[in-house]
């Protein structure tokens, strides 16, 4: 596998996550990213033994796009303590079914997550352990014959499968998500869910850093036009 490297200093590894793979190892031993990418610095700086690498965020497994990680312990503390303090930007773009009435919302609900089925549902707020789960979307572009719309998603809480519950909860689940649109995606179709943008304070030089990365050029992205200026 070629790792797709989007940003890398002394403190930041930025890299591109494919779609389908683990960001780290799992109970199916496939291939992960973080390992990936520890041995993509093992063989660029001829590290003996391990290389380290702090995992900060996670994607979903089906999901791709930009993923950090950390290449010191002290950027590691410091970029998990952006995120405690939601200084950590993410953006998405996410095509779903429909065309929501709403081209712009913030989307409030309460998440319970059943870790034996690891699903998380929308429950009330009196619910034992549910938690507040926050995001802003915003419609890029519709097609109104393939009843298909573009969202920008801005993340202010990571919850489990936030995203795609939440919008599927809307009535617009993610196109080919199996997991909350079984009723409108059809098996083998790819989850059209992408992290596209993120934003932090570098660790050291405490100054914004900002890197993109686009969704594949296939079906359904290449139905839309959009621009990063206007996500």
């Amino acid at each position: 596998m070629k790792l797709n490297v989007l940003y890398e200093d002394n403190h930041l590894l930025v890299v591109e996550k494919p779609r389908n793979m683990p960001i780290q190892e799992d109970v199916s031993k496939d291939l992960d990213l973080l390992n990936e990418a520890k041995q993509y610095l093992i063989n660029k700086y001829n590290k003996p033994g391990d290389a380290f690498l702090g995992l900060v965020h996670r994607l979903d497994r089906p999901v791709g796009g930009v993923v950090l990680f950390a290449k010191t312990s002290k950027a590691a503390s410091r970029i998990s303590n952006e995120i405690r303090l939601r200084r950590f930007d993410r953006r998405y773009l996410a095509v779903v079914r429909g065309i929501p009435e709403k081209k712009n919302d913030q989307l409030v609900d309460y998440l319970l997550k059943d870790h034996h089925k690891n699903k998380s549902q929308v429950v009330s707020s009196s619910t034992k352990d549910a938690k507040k789960a926050v995001l802003d979307y915003k419609v890029l572009a519709s097609d109104l014959k393939k009843d298909l719309s573009l969202l920008s998603i801005q993340l202010h809480t990571g919850r489990s499968h936030q995203i795609r519950v939440q919008l599927s909860h809307l009535g617009h689940a993610i196109y080919g998500d199996q997991k909350y649109g079984q009723a409108v995606n059809k098996v083998g179709q790819q989850i059209a869910l992408w992290a596209v943008e993120l934003s932090v304070n570098h660790p050291t030089k405490k100054e914004p850093i900002n890197i993109t990365c686009p969704p594949p050029n296939e079906y359904p992205w290449n139905l839309f036009d959009y621009s990063f200026k206007k996500i």
